[in-house]
């Protein structure tokens, strides 16, 4: 899962929109932005982690002397050992951790909803977060299918036609 820094804003004002609008948060309308910054938090954290996990294992292969190619296992389980959410568990592990900072919020005045009910409305705005992205990563990975993935050359090549193809669809907002 790649979750683009450029967008977590908008995810995070999706997600409190959705619990307010199916109101499970009462938010104030002075408090509703830092709401946003509360969950801003957990996402910019979930990028944070996922980048160190990520040149954890790729020390690892190049330490180990490994093949490119088991980066993404090594990620995986440095993952696992950490658990931390990647992948399929990426949107309950933000889901759950999105819920935990709400508990913990002196922001939120009150929450009516059950736990499975913040998650069920938080679920479906990351889904939706992580299809725009999936489509993207669909797209560059055509582009670059001459490339082997986990290369240093196609992690420079994934970043410019991601840029390219973000550039103009105009998500660089």
């Amino acid at each position: 899962m790649r979750l683009l820094k450029e967008r977590i804003p908008s995810v995070a004002k999706g997600i409190v929109d959705a619990l307010v609008d199916k109101e499970l948060i009462d938010v104030t309308v002075e408090n509703r932005g830092e709401v946003e910054l509360d969950v801003e938090s957990v996402l910019k954290e979930y990028r944070r982690r996922d980048h160190e996990i990520t040149e954890k294992a790729r020390d690892l292969v190049a330490t180990r002397g490994l093949d490119y190619s088991q980066t993404f296992k090594l990620k995986t389980k440095i993952a696992q050992e950490h658990g931390f959410g990647l992948n399929d568990d990426a949107v309950g592990y933000l889901a759950d951790q999105i819920v935990e900072i709400l508990l913990q919020s002196n922001n939120v005045d009150e929450i009516f909803g059950e736990d499975n009910d913040l998650r069920g409305a938080i679920a479906p705005v990351l889904k939706k977060e992580l299809n725009v992205d999936s489509d993207l990563d669909k797209q560059v990975k055509a582009r670059i299918k001459n490339l082997q993935e986990g290369t240093t050359d196609y992690e420079v090549e994934y970043k410019k036609t991601m840029e390219q193809i973000r550039a103009a669809r105009k998500l660089n907002d």
